[in-house]
């Protein structure tokens, strides 16, 4: 399967003249190469991309990995991160960050990575894709410019109260309610239709349960499960999915 992708991707440098990209041979200079237009891509990557990835300045791994210096890095390729199994093994393959893989993962994330954890359908519009990654580019080209850049880091999604925060939750007792998430949401981080929880950080899991019972985030389903549950249960599911594999 990934040997096959890898011959379509190689064969693909047509698409990109129609994509309004640089030509590749020019993104090995040490200068910002604009594969699109980066300021359109800024509101793209806030759109698609910023509910779980960080970038730039103070940027940290949240539900998925940072994307800084994310060209010519390796699949699965940091060491301070869990990836799915899946996009590890490709790692392992051989498989690396490019203009095109990127491109290909973008447009259809299982089509590259058929077991990726990534909860993210596609972004099927080739000049929204090399938008999107002309911004993403900058934080790539220079990486030694990048504490300087303006930051994409999202704050949590709804300011909690410090004592909320602070609670400690037992991961046993998270184990034991998890069973009514998992009739959903797959053990293994699979995210066909569903968006995947596995090793969510404890934060950003606290944030969206809340949000969630508040009504912030717009799921019947989920708001009311969340609103079953109380602090300790949310902080409990919360150290349970974030070491689901530990």
């Amino acid at each position: 399967m990934g040997n096959n992708v890898f011959r379509t991707l190689l064969g693909a440098g047509a698409i990109l003249a129609g994509l309004g990209a640089a030509p590749l041979a020019a993104q090995t200079g040490s200068g910002a190469v604009p594969l699109g237009d980066a300021a359109r891509g800024a509101g793209l990557w806030e759109q698609e991309c910023a509910a779980c990835h960080e970038m730039g300045r103070g940027a940290e791994n949240g539900i998925g990995p940072h994307l800084n210096r994310i060209f010519s890095r390796r699949a699965a390729g940091l060491d301070d991160f869990v990836y799915s199994g899946s996009i590890t093994r490709m790692g392992r393959d051989g498989l690396r960050w490019t203009y095109r893989t990127l491109d290909a993962y973008i447009e259809n994330p299982y089509a590259l990575v058929s077991g990726t954890r990534m909860s993210y359908a596609g972004l099927p519009d080739a000049q929204d894709r090399a938008d999107l990654l002309g911004y993403i580019r900058q934080f790539s080209d220079m990486p030694e410019d990048i504490p300087e850049a303006e930051p994409t880091a999202r704050r949590v999604e709804i300011d909690l109260p410090p004592e909320v925060l602070a609670i400690r939750g037992d991961r046993e007792w998270g184990e034991y309610l998890a069973s009514e998430c998992l009739t959903c949401h797959q053990r293994d981080g699979a995210a066909m239709g569903i968006p995947s929880i596995t090793h969510w950080p404890e934060d950003r899991f606290v944030a969206a349960m809340h949000a969630y019972k508040e009504g912030l985030r717009p799921h019947s389903v989920m708001q009311n499960v969340a609103r079953r549950l109380d602090n300790e249960e949310i902080a409990a599911l919360a150290a349970y999915f974030a070491t689901i594999d530990d």
